[in-house]
């Protein structure tokens, strides 16, 4: 009997997997608080020089603040104020004429910067300063954090990510492991809705880190009702606690009949290892198909990553306002849940991760040929965007974890989420290249997702396949597939030589 079978036995989809889904949500309600957060407690609000030592003689005492900053600050074409720099003295006359304001000498902020804070208490840039020309670091700290999870922290909230999917879709059958994966991403979305709430009226950025971080206290109560994967502990050869969850899972179901008379010692012919063998990340790479699976599935995760963050770390860059755009942005991701499920079940996993990548390439390059005066279809445009990554999210959680065997699915999962990061920690630096050629960070992510897209369509289909336990059974499913694409080929060779023939008869 295979694990699947067993599953079935016991229930695949019942009150069991929805539970186990339902507790799984409480830990990740922090997920996109953590990774999409930096959009606020880095954002810079509007800001000009601070014109006080302008003013050192009190000769600003009768001036409404509109008219201190027209003496003070040069003006763009447009006529806001300039952020970056200020007159060297007071200009008195351009309260009568403001024409020709830019031949009037001017120098960067000398003391300081005025923010306003009517949207955001306080953030990263206006405690620091990471403004005009140190709005680098500012972009930095986003790169910083996203790099920082190779760290304890780091390595606590992506295990929440990955280990939530695996566990989800190990405990599901056949039949329900798309719908499975869906469900388990619909959190994100909903929690991304939900943030630019909490960011409005929390706008101090150090309370906001508190807010969003506070539902892993209840997380940490509730992990010891979250089962451990049966079909992992059979594979490590522990077979008694693999009974018990699946009694569990049985009793839950109300399938309390099928396993009466099933021993732990039985479950050692559902799931055959070699032994007592310790896998690692090396075993990733010690045979040809997992070294080729690995390197696909990481190009594949390193371009769904760095086009995913690339497009939401990007809330401020429609002339929206932020929290609308930010919550835009996840409303769009509830209908590309839908798409992604029923593409995953019509078009199978490597199309629908193809596609997906491709599209929110094609998406990005419409957005480099709008002019941004053009506000309104550059937005929809770039929210299609948005909601064809996420799609490509959901199902590379879902198509990855079916790749890999048993064995070695939380390595795998790993590694790739590893590769992943690095994307992440590179998104948000793209930016910084406008100053060298304006569309230049939105080449870079169309090209990556768009070739990201096109490397997907070399993985195998993993639709409904039953998921491999050891690399032995991912090493003979490539094998396999190899021998019938031989078979293929001959079989369209033999017909087109019997075509031939009846030609030459002719």
């Amino acid at each position: 009997m295979k694990f699947e079978s067993l599953l079935a036995e016991v229930g695949g989809f019942g009150r069991f997997q929805i539970a186990l889904i339902l507790l799984l949500v409480i830990p990740r309600v922090t997920l996109p608080f953590h990774f999409l957060m930096n959009n606020f407690i880095a954002a810079i609000p509007s800001h000009h020089c601070d014109i006080t030592s302008l003013d050192a003689d009190g000769v600003f005492e009768n001036l409404t603040q509109e008219q201190r900053l027209t003496v003070s600050i040069p003006q763009h074409e447009d006529g806001t104020f300039a952020s970056c720099h200020m007159f060297t003295e007071p200009q008195f006359h351009l309260l009568e004429n403001s024409s020709g304001a830019t031949e009037f000498p001017v120098a960067q902020c000398q003391d300081g910067w005025e923010y306003d804070h009517n949207t955001f208490k306080s953030t990263l840039a206006t405690e620091w300063n990471l403004v005009c020309d140190k709005k680098g670091m500012n972009k930095a700290t986003a790169t910083i954090f996203f790099s920082s999870l190779i760290n304890e922290f780091g390595m606590g909230i992506t295990g929440i990510s990955i280990i939530s999917i695996v566990l989800c879709v190990e405990w599901s059958d056949i039949k329900h492991r798309t719908i499975v994966a869906v469900m388990i991403s619909l959190d994100w979305s909903i929690f991304t809705m939900i943030l630019p709430g909490i960011a409005y009226f929390v706008n101090d950025w150090r309370f906001l880190v508190v807010t969003a971080t506070s539902p892993l206290a209840l997380a940490i109560i509730c992990w010891r009702w979250i089962p451990e994967s049966a079909r992992w502990l059979i594979a490590n050869g522990r077979l008694a606690e693999a009974h018990h969850y699946l009694t569990r899972c049985a009793s839950v179901n109300h399938r309390e009949k099928s396993l009466k008379d099933f021993k732990p010692q039985t479950l050692a012919t559902v799931i055959v290892t070699e032994g007592d063998t310790k896998y690692t990340y090396l075993d990733l790479m010690r045979t040809p198909v997992m070294r080729r699976l690995a390197v696909l599935t990481g190009f594949t995760w390193f371009g769904v990553a760095f086009t995913y963050y690339g497009i939401s770390l990007n809330v401020a860059g429609f002339g929206l306002n932020i929290y609308l755009t930010q919550f835009i942005y996840g409303i769009i991701e509830l209908p590309a849940k839908l798409l992604i499920y029923l593409s995953l079940n019509k078009m199978g996993r490597r199309y629908s991760q193809a596609g997906t990548l491709v599209m929110t390439g094609v998406c990005i390059a419409i957005t480099i040929l709008i002019p941004k005066d053009n506000w309104l279809p550059r937005t929809v445009v770039a929210v299609m965007g948005k909601g064809f990554s996420e799609a490509s999210f959901t199902a590379v959680f879902l198509y990855t974890t079916e790749l890999y065997p048993t064995v070695l699915r939380q390595n795998g999962m790993g590694f790739c989420s590893c590769v992943a990061r690095a994307g992440v920690s590179v998104a948000p630096l793209i930016s910084l290249l406008e100053e060298t050629w304006t569309p230049l960070p939105q080449v870079l992510f169309c090209s990556i997702a768009i070739i990201a897209g096109l490397l997907a369509l070399l993985l195998p289909e993993t639709h409904n396949v039953r998921l491999p336990e050891t690399i032995e059974d991912v090493e003979q499913t490539r094998k396999r597939s190899i021998c019938l694409e031989d078979l293929r080929e001959l079989q369209q060779a033999t017909s087109l030589g019997s075509n031939a023939k009846s030609m030459t008869v002719i």
